[in-house]
């Protein structure tokens, strides 16, 4: 039987717990999860994690965004221990492991100060393919209408094009952004601007006094109240993504996402509750 030298030992051991998505740091005394992905799970993430961390002395979880399709990428090649993906996984994707933590929705959003009450379904495919070009002609001010589209990756763009039943070479945008946030601030300084971006994240936005307005889809009113319902038509899960079956302290943090100790701060972002929906 091969006896391994204490180095041998100690490098062994690194191996076991970085394959299970621990990290250790250069003095293996602390240990790491690392979240990637959807910047909409990210703020919620970030306040689990210091929540979890104060539970677990010595443990640090770090938390980045860079859309769902990262998450994705990143859970998959084991660059992070979970991936945060704000929509249900696709066919293409069942070799992963998703686990709901929330309930979110996505919203039109305009500036607060813009006439417009509503749009129909229609109206929106004719201002993001470019045949509806001014407000004035949906019942609006006479200007120009900036179009905001999300960039490629990110979940928000494919579930608004698969309500409108879009392709993303169909859209015809002015502006491209990245997160929610971009997208709120874009619109909250353009009188003339349309976008989607998360409920929860706008909600939250507009309790803050930020001059933008949701509309309703489909004549029901954007809110996480009707999420919570399950009565929006543009509803989405909020994942936490493995690449394998979670085990240790990626099982113990899912679990503690997941559990009613953060309820509270689920409901600060403006989400719903896993098992209130």
């Amino acid at each position: 039987m091969k006896i391994l030298s204490t180095t041998q030992y100690v490098m062994l051991a690194a191996a076991l717990l970085l394959g299970s998505g621990w990290s250790l740091s250069s003095n293996a005394a602390s240990q790491k999860l690392v979240l990637t992905g959807a910047s909409t799970i990210a703020p919620l993430a970030g306040e689990i994690a210091r929540r979890f961390e104060s539970l677990h002395p010595g443990l640090r979880v770090d938390v980045q965004t860079g859309g769902s399709a990262r998450g994705i990428s990143d859970a998959r090649n084991g660059i992070a221990s979970i991936g945060m993906v704000s929509r249900t996984l696709k066919p293409e994707e069942n070799d992963l492991h998703a686990h709901t933590i929330a309930w979110d929705g996505v919203g039109i959003i305009l500036h607060a100060n813009n006439p417009v009450t509503a749009l129909s379904r229609q109206q929106l495919i004719d201002i993001y393919t470019g045949k509806i070009t001014t407000w004035k002609t949906v019942g609006g001010r006479d200007a120009p209408i900036t179009v905001v589209n999300k960039a490629e990756g990110r979940s928000t763009l494919e579930l608004f094009l698969s309500y409108l039943k879009l392709r993303n070479s169909d859209i015809k945008p002015q502006v491209i952004i990245g997160d929610n946030a971009q997208g709120i601030k874009t619109v909250a300084g353009n009188p003339n601007a349309i976008s989607y971006v998360s409920i929860g994240a706008a909600e939250y936005e507009i309790t803050r006094g930020t001059a933008i307005k949701l509309l309703p889809l489909d004549g029901i009113a954007a809110t996480v109240a009707n999420v919570r319902k399950g009565t929006f038509p543009l509803s989405r899960p909020l994942n936490l993504v493995t690449r394998e079956v979670p085990r240790g302290l990626i099982l113990d943090f899912i679990e503690f996402a997941r559990s009613e100790s953060v309820y509270g701060l689920v409901e600060a972002q403006y989400f719903v509750p896993v098992s209130i929906r």
